[in-house]
């Protein structure tokens, strides 16, 4: 494990989290969070062995300041999973996590996501192939049930045999069922219906694992009464689309102090990221796009949103786009 703060030590690890949320939570987005918490579990979007074994691009970079983040993996070769959580405990990564809750076509059709659900055993081979490799934490996202299987007994074998045979003393639970046809992955993070009381249930009855939840957390108020029966929280569209609450996470559920006065020194300590990122040839616009939620509520929050859209892609662009945004809102700030 990398070294964080002596506040963040006191917690548990999954005490709040960031969702990994494909297409979103990559390595731009993680650093701007960074800029918001400085104690928040980071989880990389849900990476697959196969991109990393085979694939051209580096799937495992980051940054040193992400720490502590987490890299989700996608997979069902116990071999191949062990193989790239031991590359990924090399390049520093503090947490494996294996998804088993995403219910896209795409995914099942890889034998990976929420369907391995079915297959407790096979998941558990799967948890104690990385967990002999690597000297990290290993740890399972899953669903409270998928289709018809979806009864609280159906959960209690899968925690079970998970948790005996593959060694894996955590859970982040997403409190909905999978619906693995009929629905989209869309549907399915807003359609089946939310059972919080279940996840509370499962803590209870399984005391010595560490108990995380996750689905539909929109407020840290919410997040405090999770918190009273779970070990710890997984904020996922809400951290991304509303980015200024992470600023109170390290005060209200850490005792720490934020990392930044407010949004405005968030965007401007961003500055030095971004000139490093645009001379090795990356994209503006694939940086700020994270950065849009910025200022919500706030005159002036759709002119900051409306100037990035429209001058982010044009050539040449960099810091002076931002900080003609800034003046857009900037004043309007405490």
């Amino acid at each position: 494990m990398h070294p964080s703060s002596d506040t963040h030590r006191r917690f548990p690890a999954q005490h709040f989290s960031i969702a990994p949320m494909l297409d979103w939570t990559n390595r731009h987005c993680r650093y701007f969070h960074r800029q918001l918490t400085r104690q928040t579990l980071l989880y990389t979007e849900m990476v697959t062995t196969g991109a990393i074994l085979h694939g051209k691009g580096d799937y495992l970079a980051y940054s040193e300041e992400e720490h502590p983040v987490a890299l989700q993996l996608g997979g069902s070769d116990p071999a191949a999973l062990a193989q790239c959580a031991q590359l990924a405990e090399q390049r520093g990564y503090d947490e494996i996590n294996l998804n088993v809750g995403c219910p896209s076509d795409r995914v099942q059709n890889g034998r990976f996501g929420a369907c391995l659900m079915a297959e407790a055993e096979l998941v558990a081979d799967c948890i104690k192939a990385m967990h002999d490799r690597v000297a990290i934490p290993v740890t399972v996202k899953t669903r409270i049930g998928i289709d018809d299987q979806d009864s609280y007994a159906f959960l209690c074998d899968f925690i079970h045999t998970v948790a005996e045979r593959g060694q894996c003393d955590t859970f982040i639970i997403h409190a909905r069922k999978a619906w693995l046809s009929g629905l989209s992955p869309k549907e399915n993070r807003e359609i089946p219906p939310l059972d919080y009381p279940r996840v509370y249930q499962l803590k209870r009855d399984f005391p010595t694992l560490t108990i995380a939840i996750n689905g539909g957390v929109k407020t840290l108020e919410e997040a405090k009464i999770h918190l009273a029966q779970l070990d710890g929280v997984m904020m996922g569209r809400e951290a991304y689309q509303n980015p200024d609450l992470l600023l109170n996470v390290d005060p209200q559920l850490f005792g720490a102090e934020a990392p930044a006065a407010n949004s405005v020194a968030v965007v401007e300590a961003m500055y030095p990221y971004i000139e490093h990122e645009l001379t090795h040839g990356a994209n503006l616009g694939h940086i700020t796009r994270h950065m849009l939620g910025l200022f919500q509520g706030i005159p002036g929050a759709r002119q900051w949103r409306h100037h990035l859209s429209e001058n982010v892609h044009k050539p040449g662009e960099g810091i002076p786009v931002l900080e003609a945004a800034l003046a857009l809102v900037r004043y309007r700030v405490a």
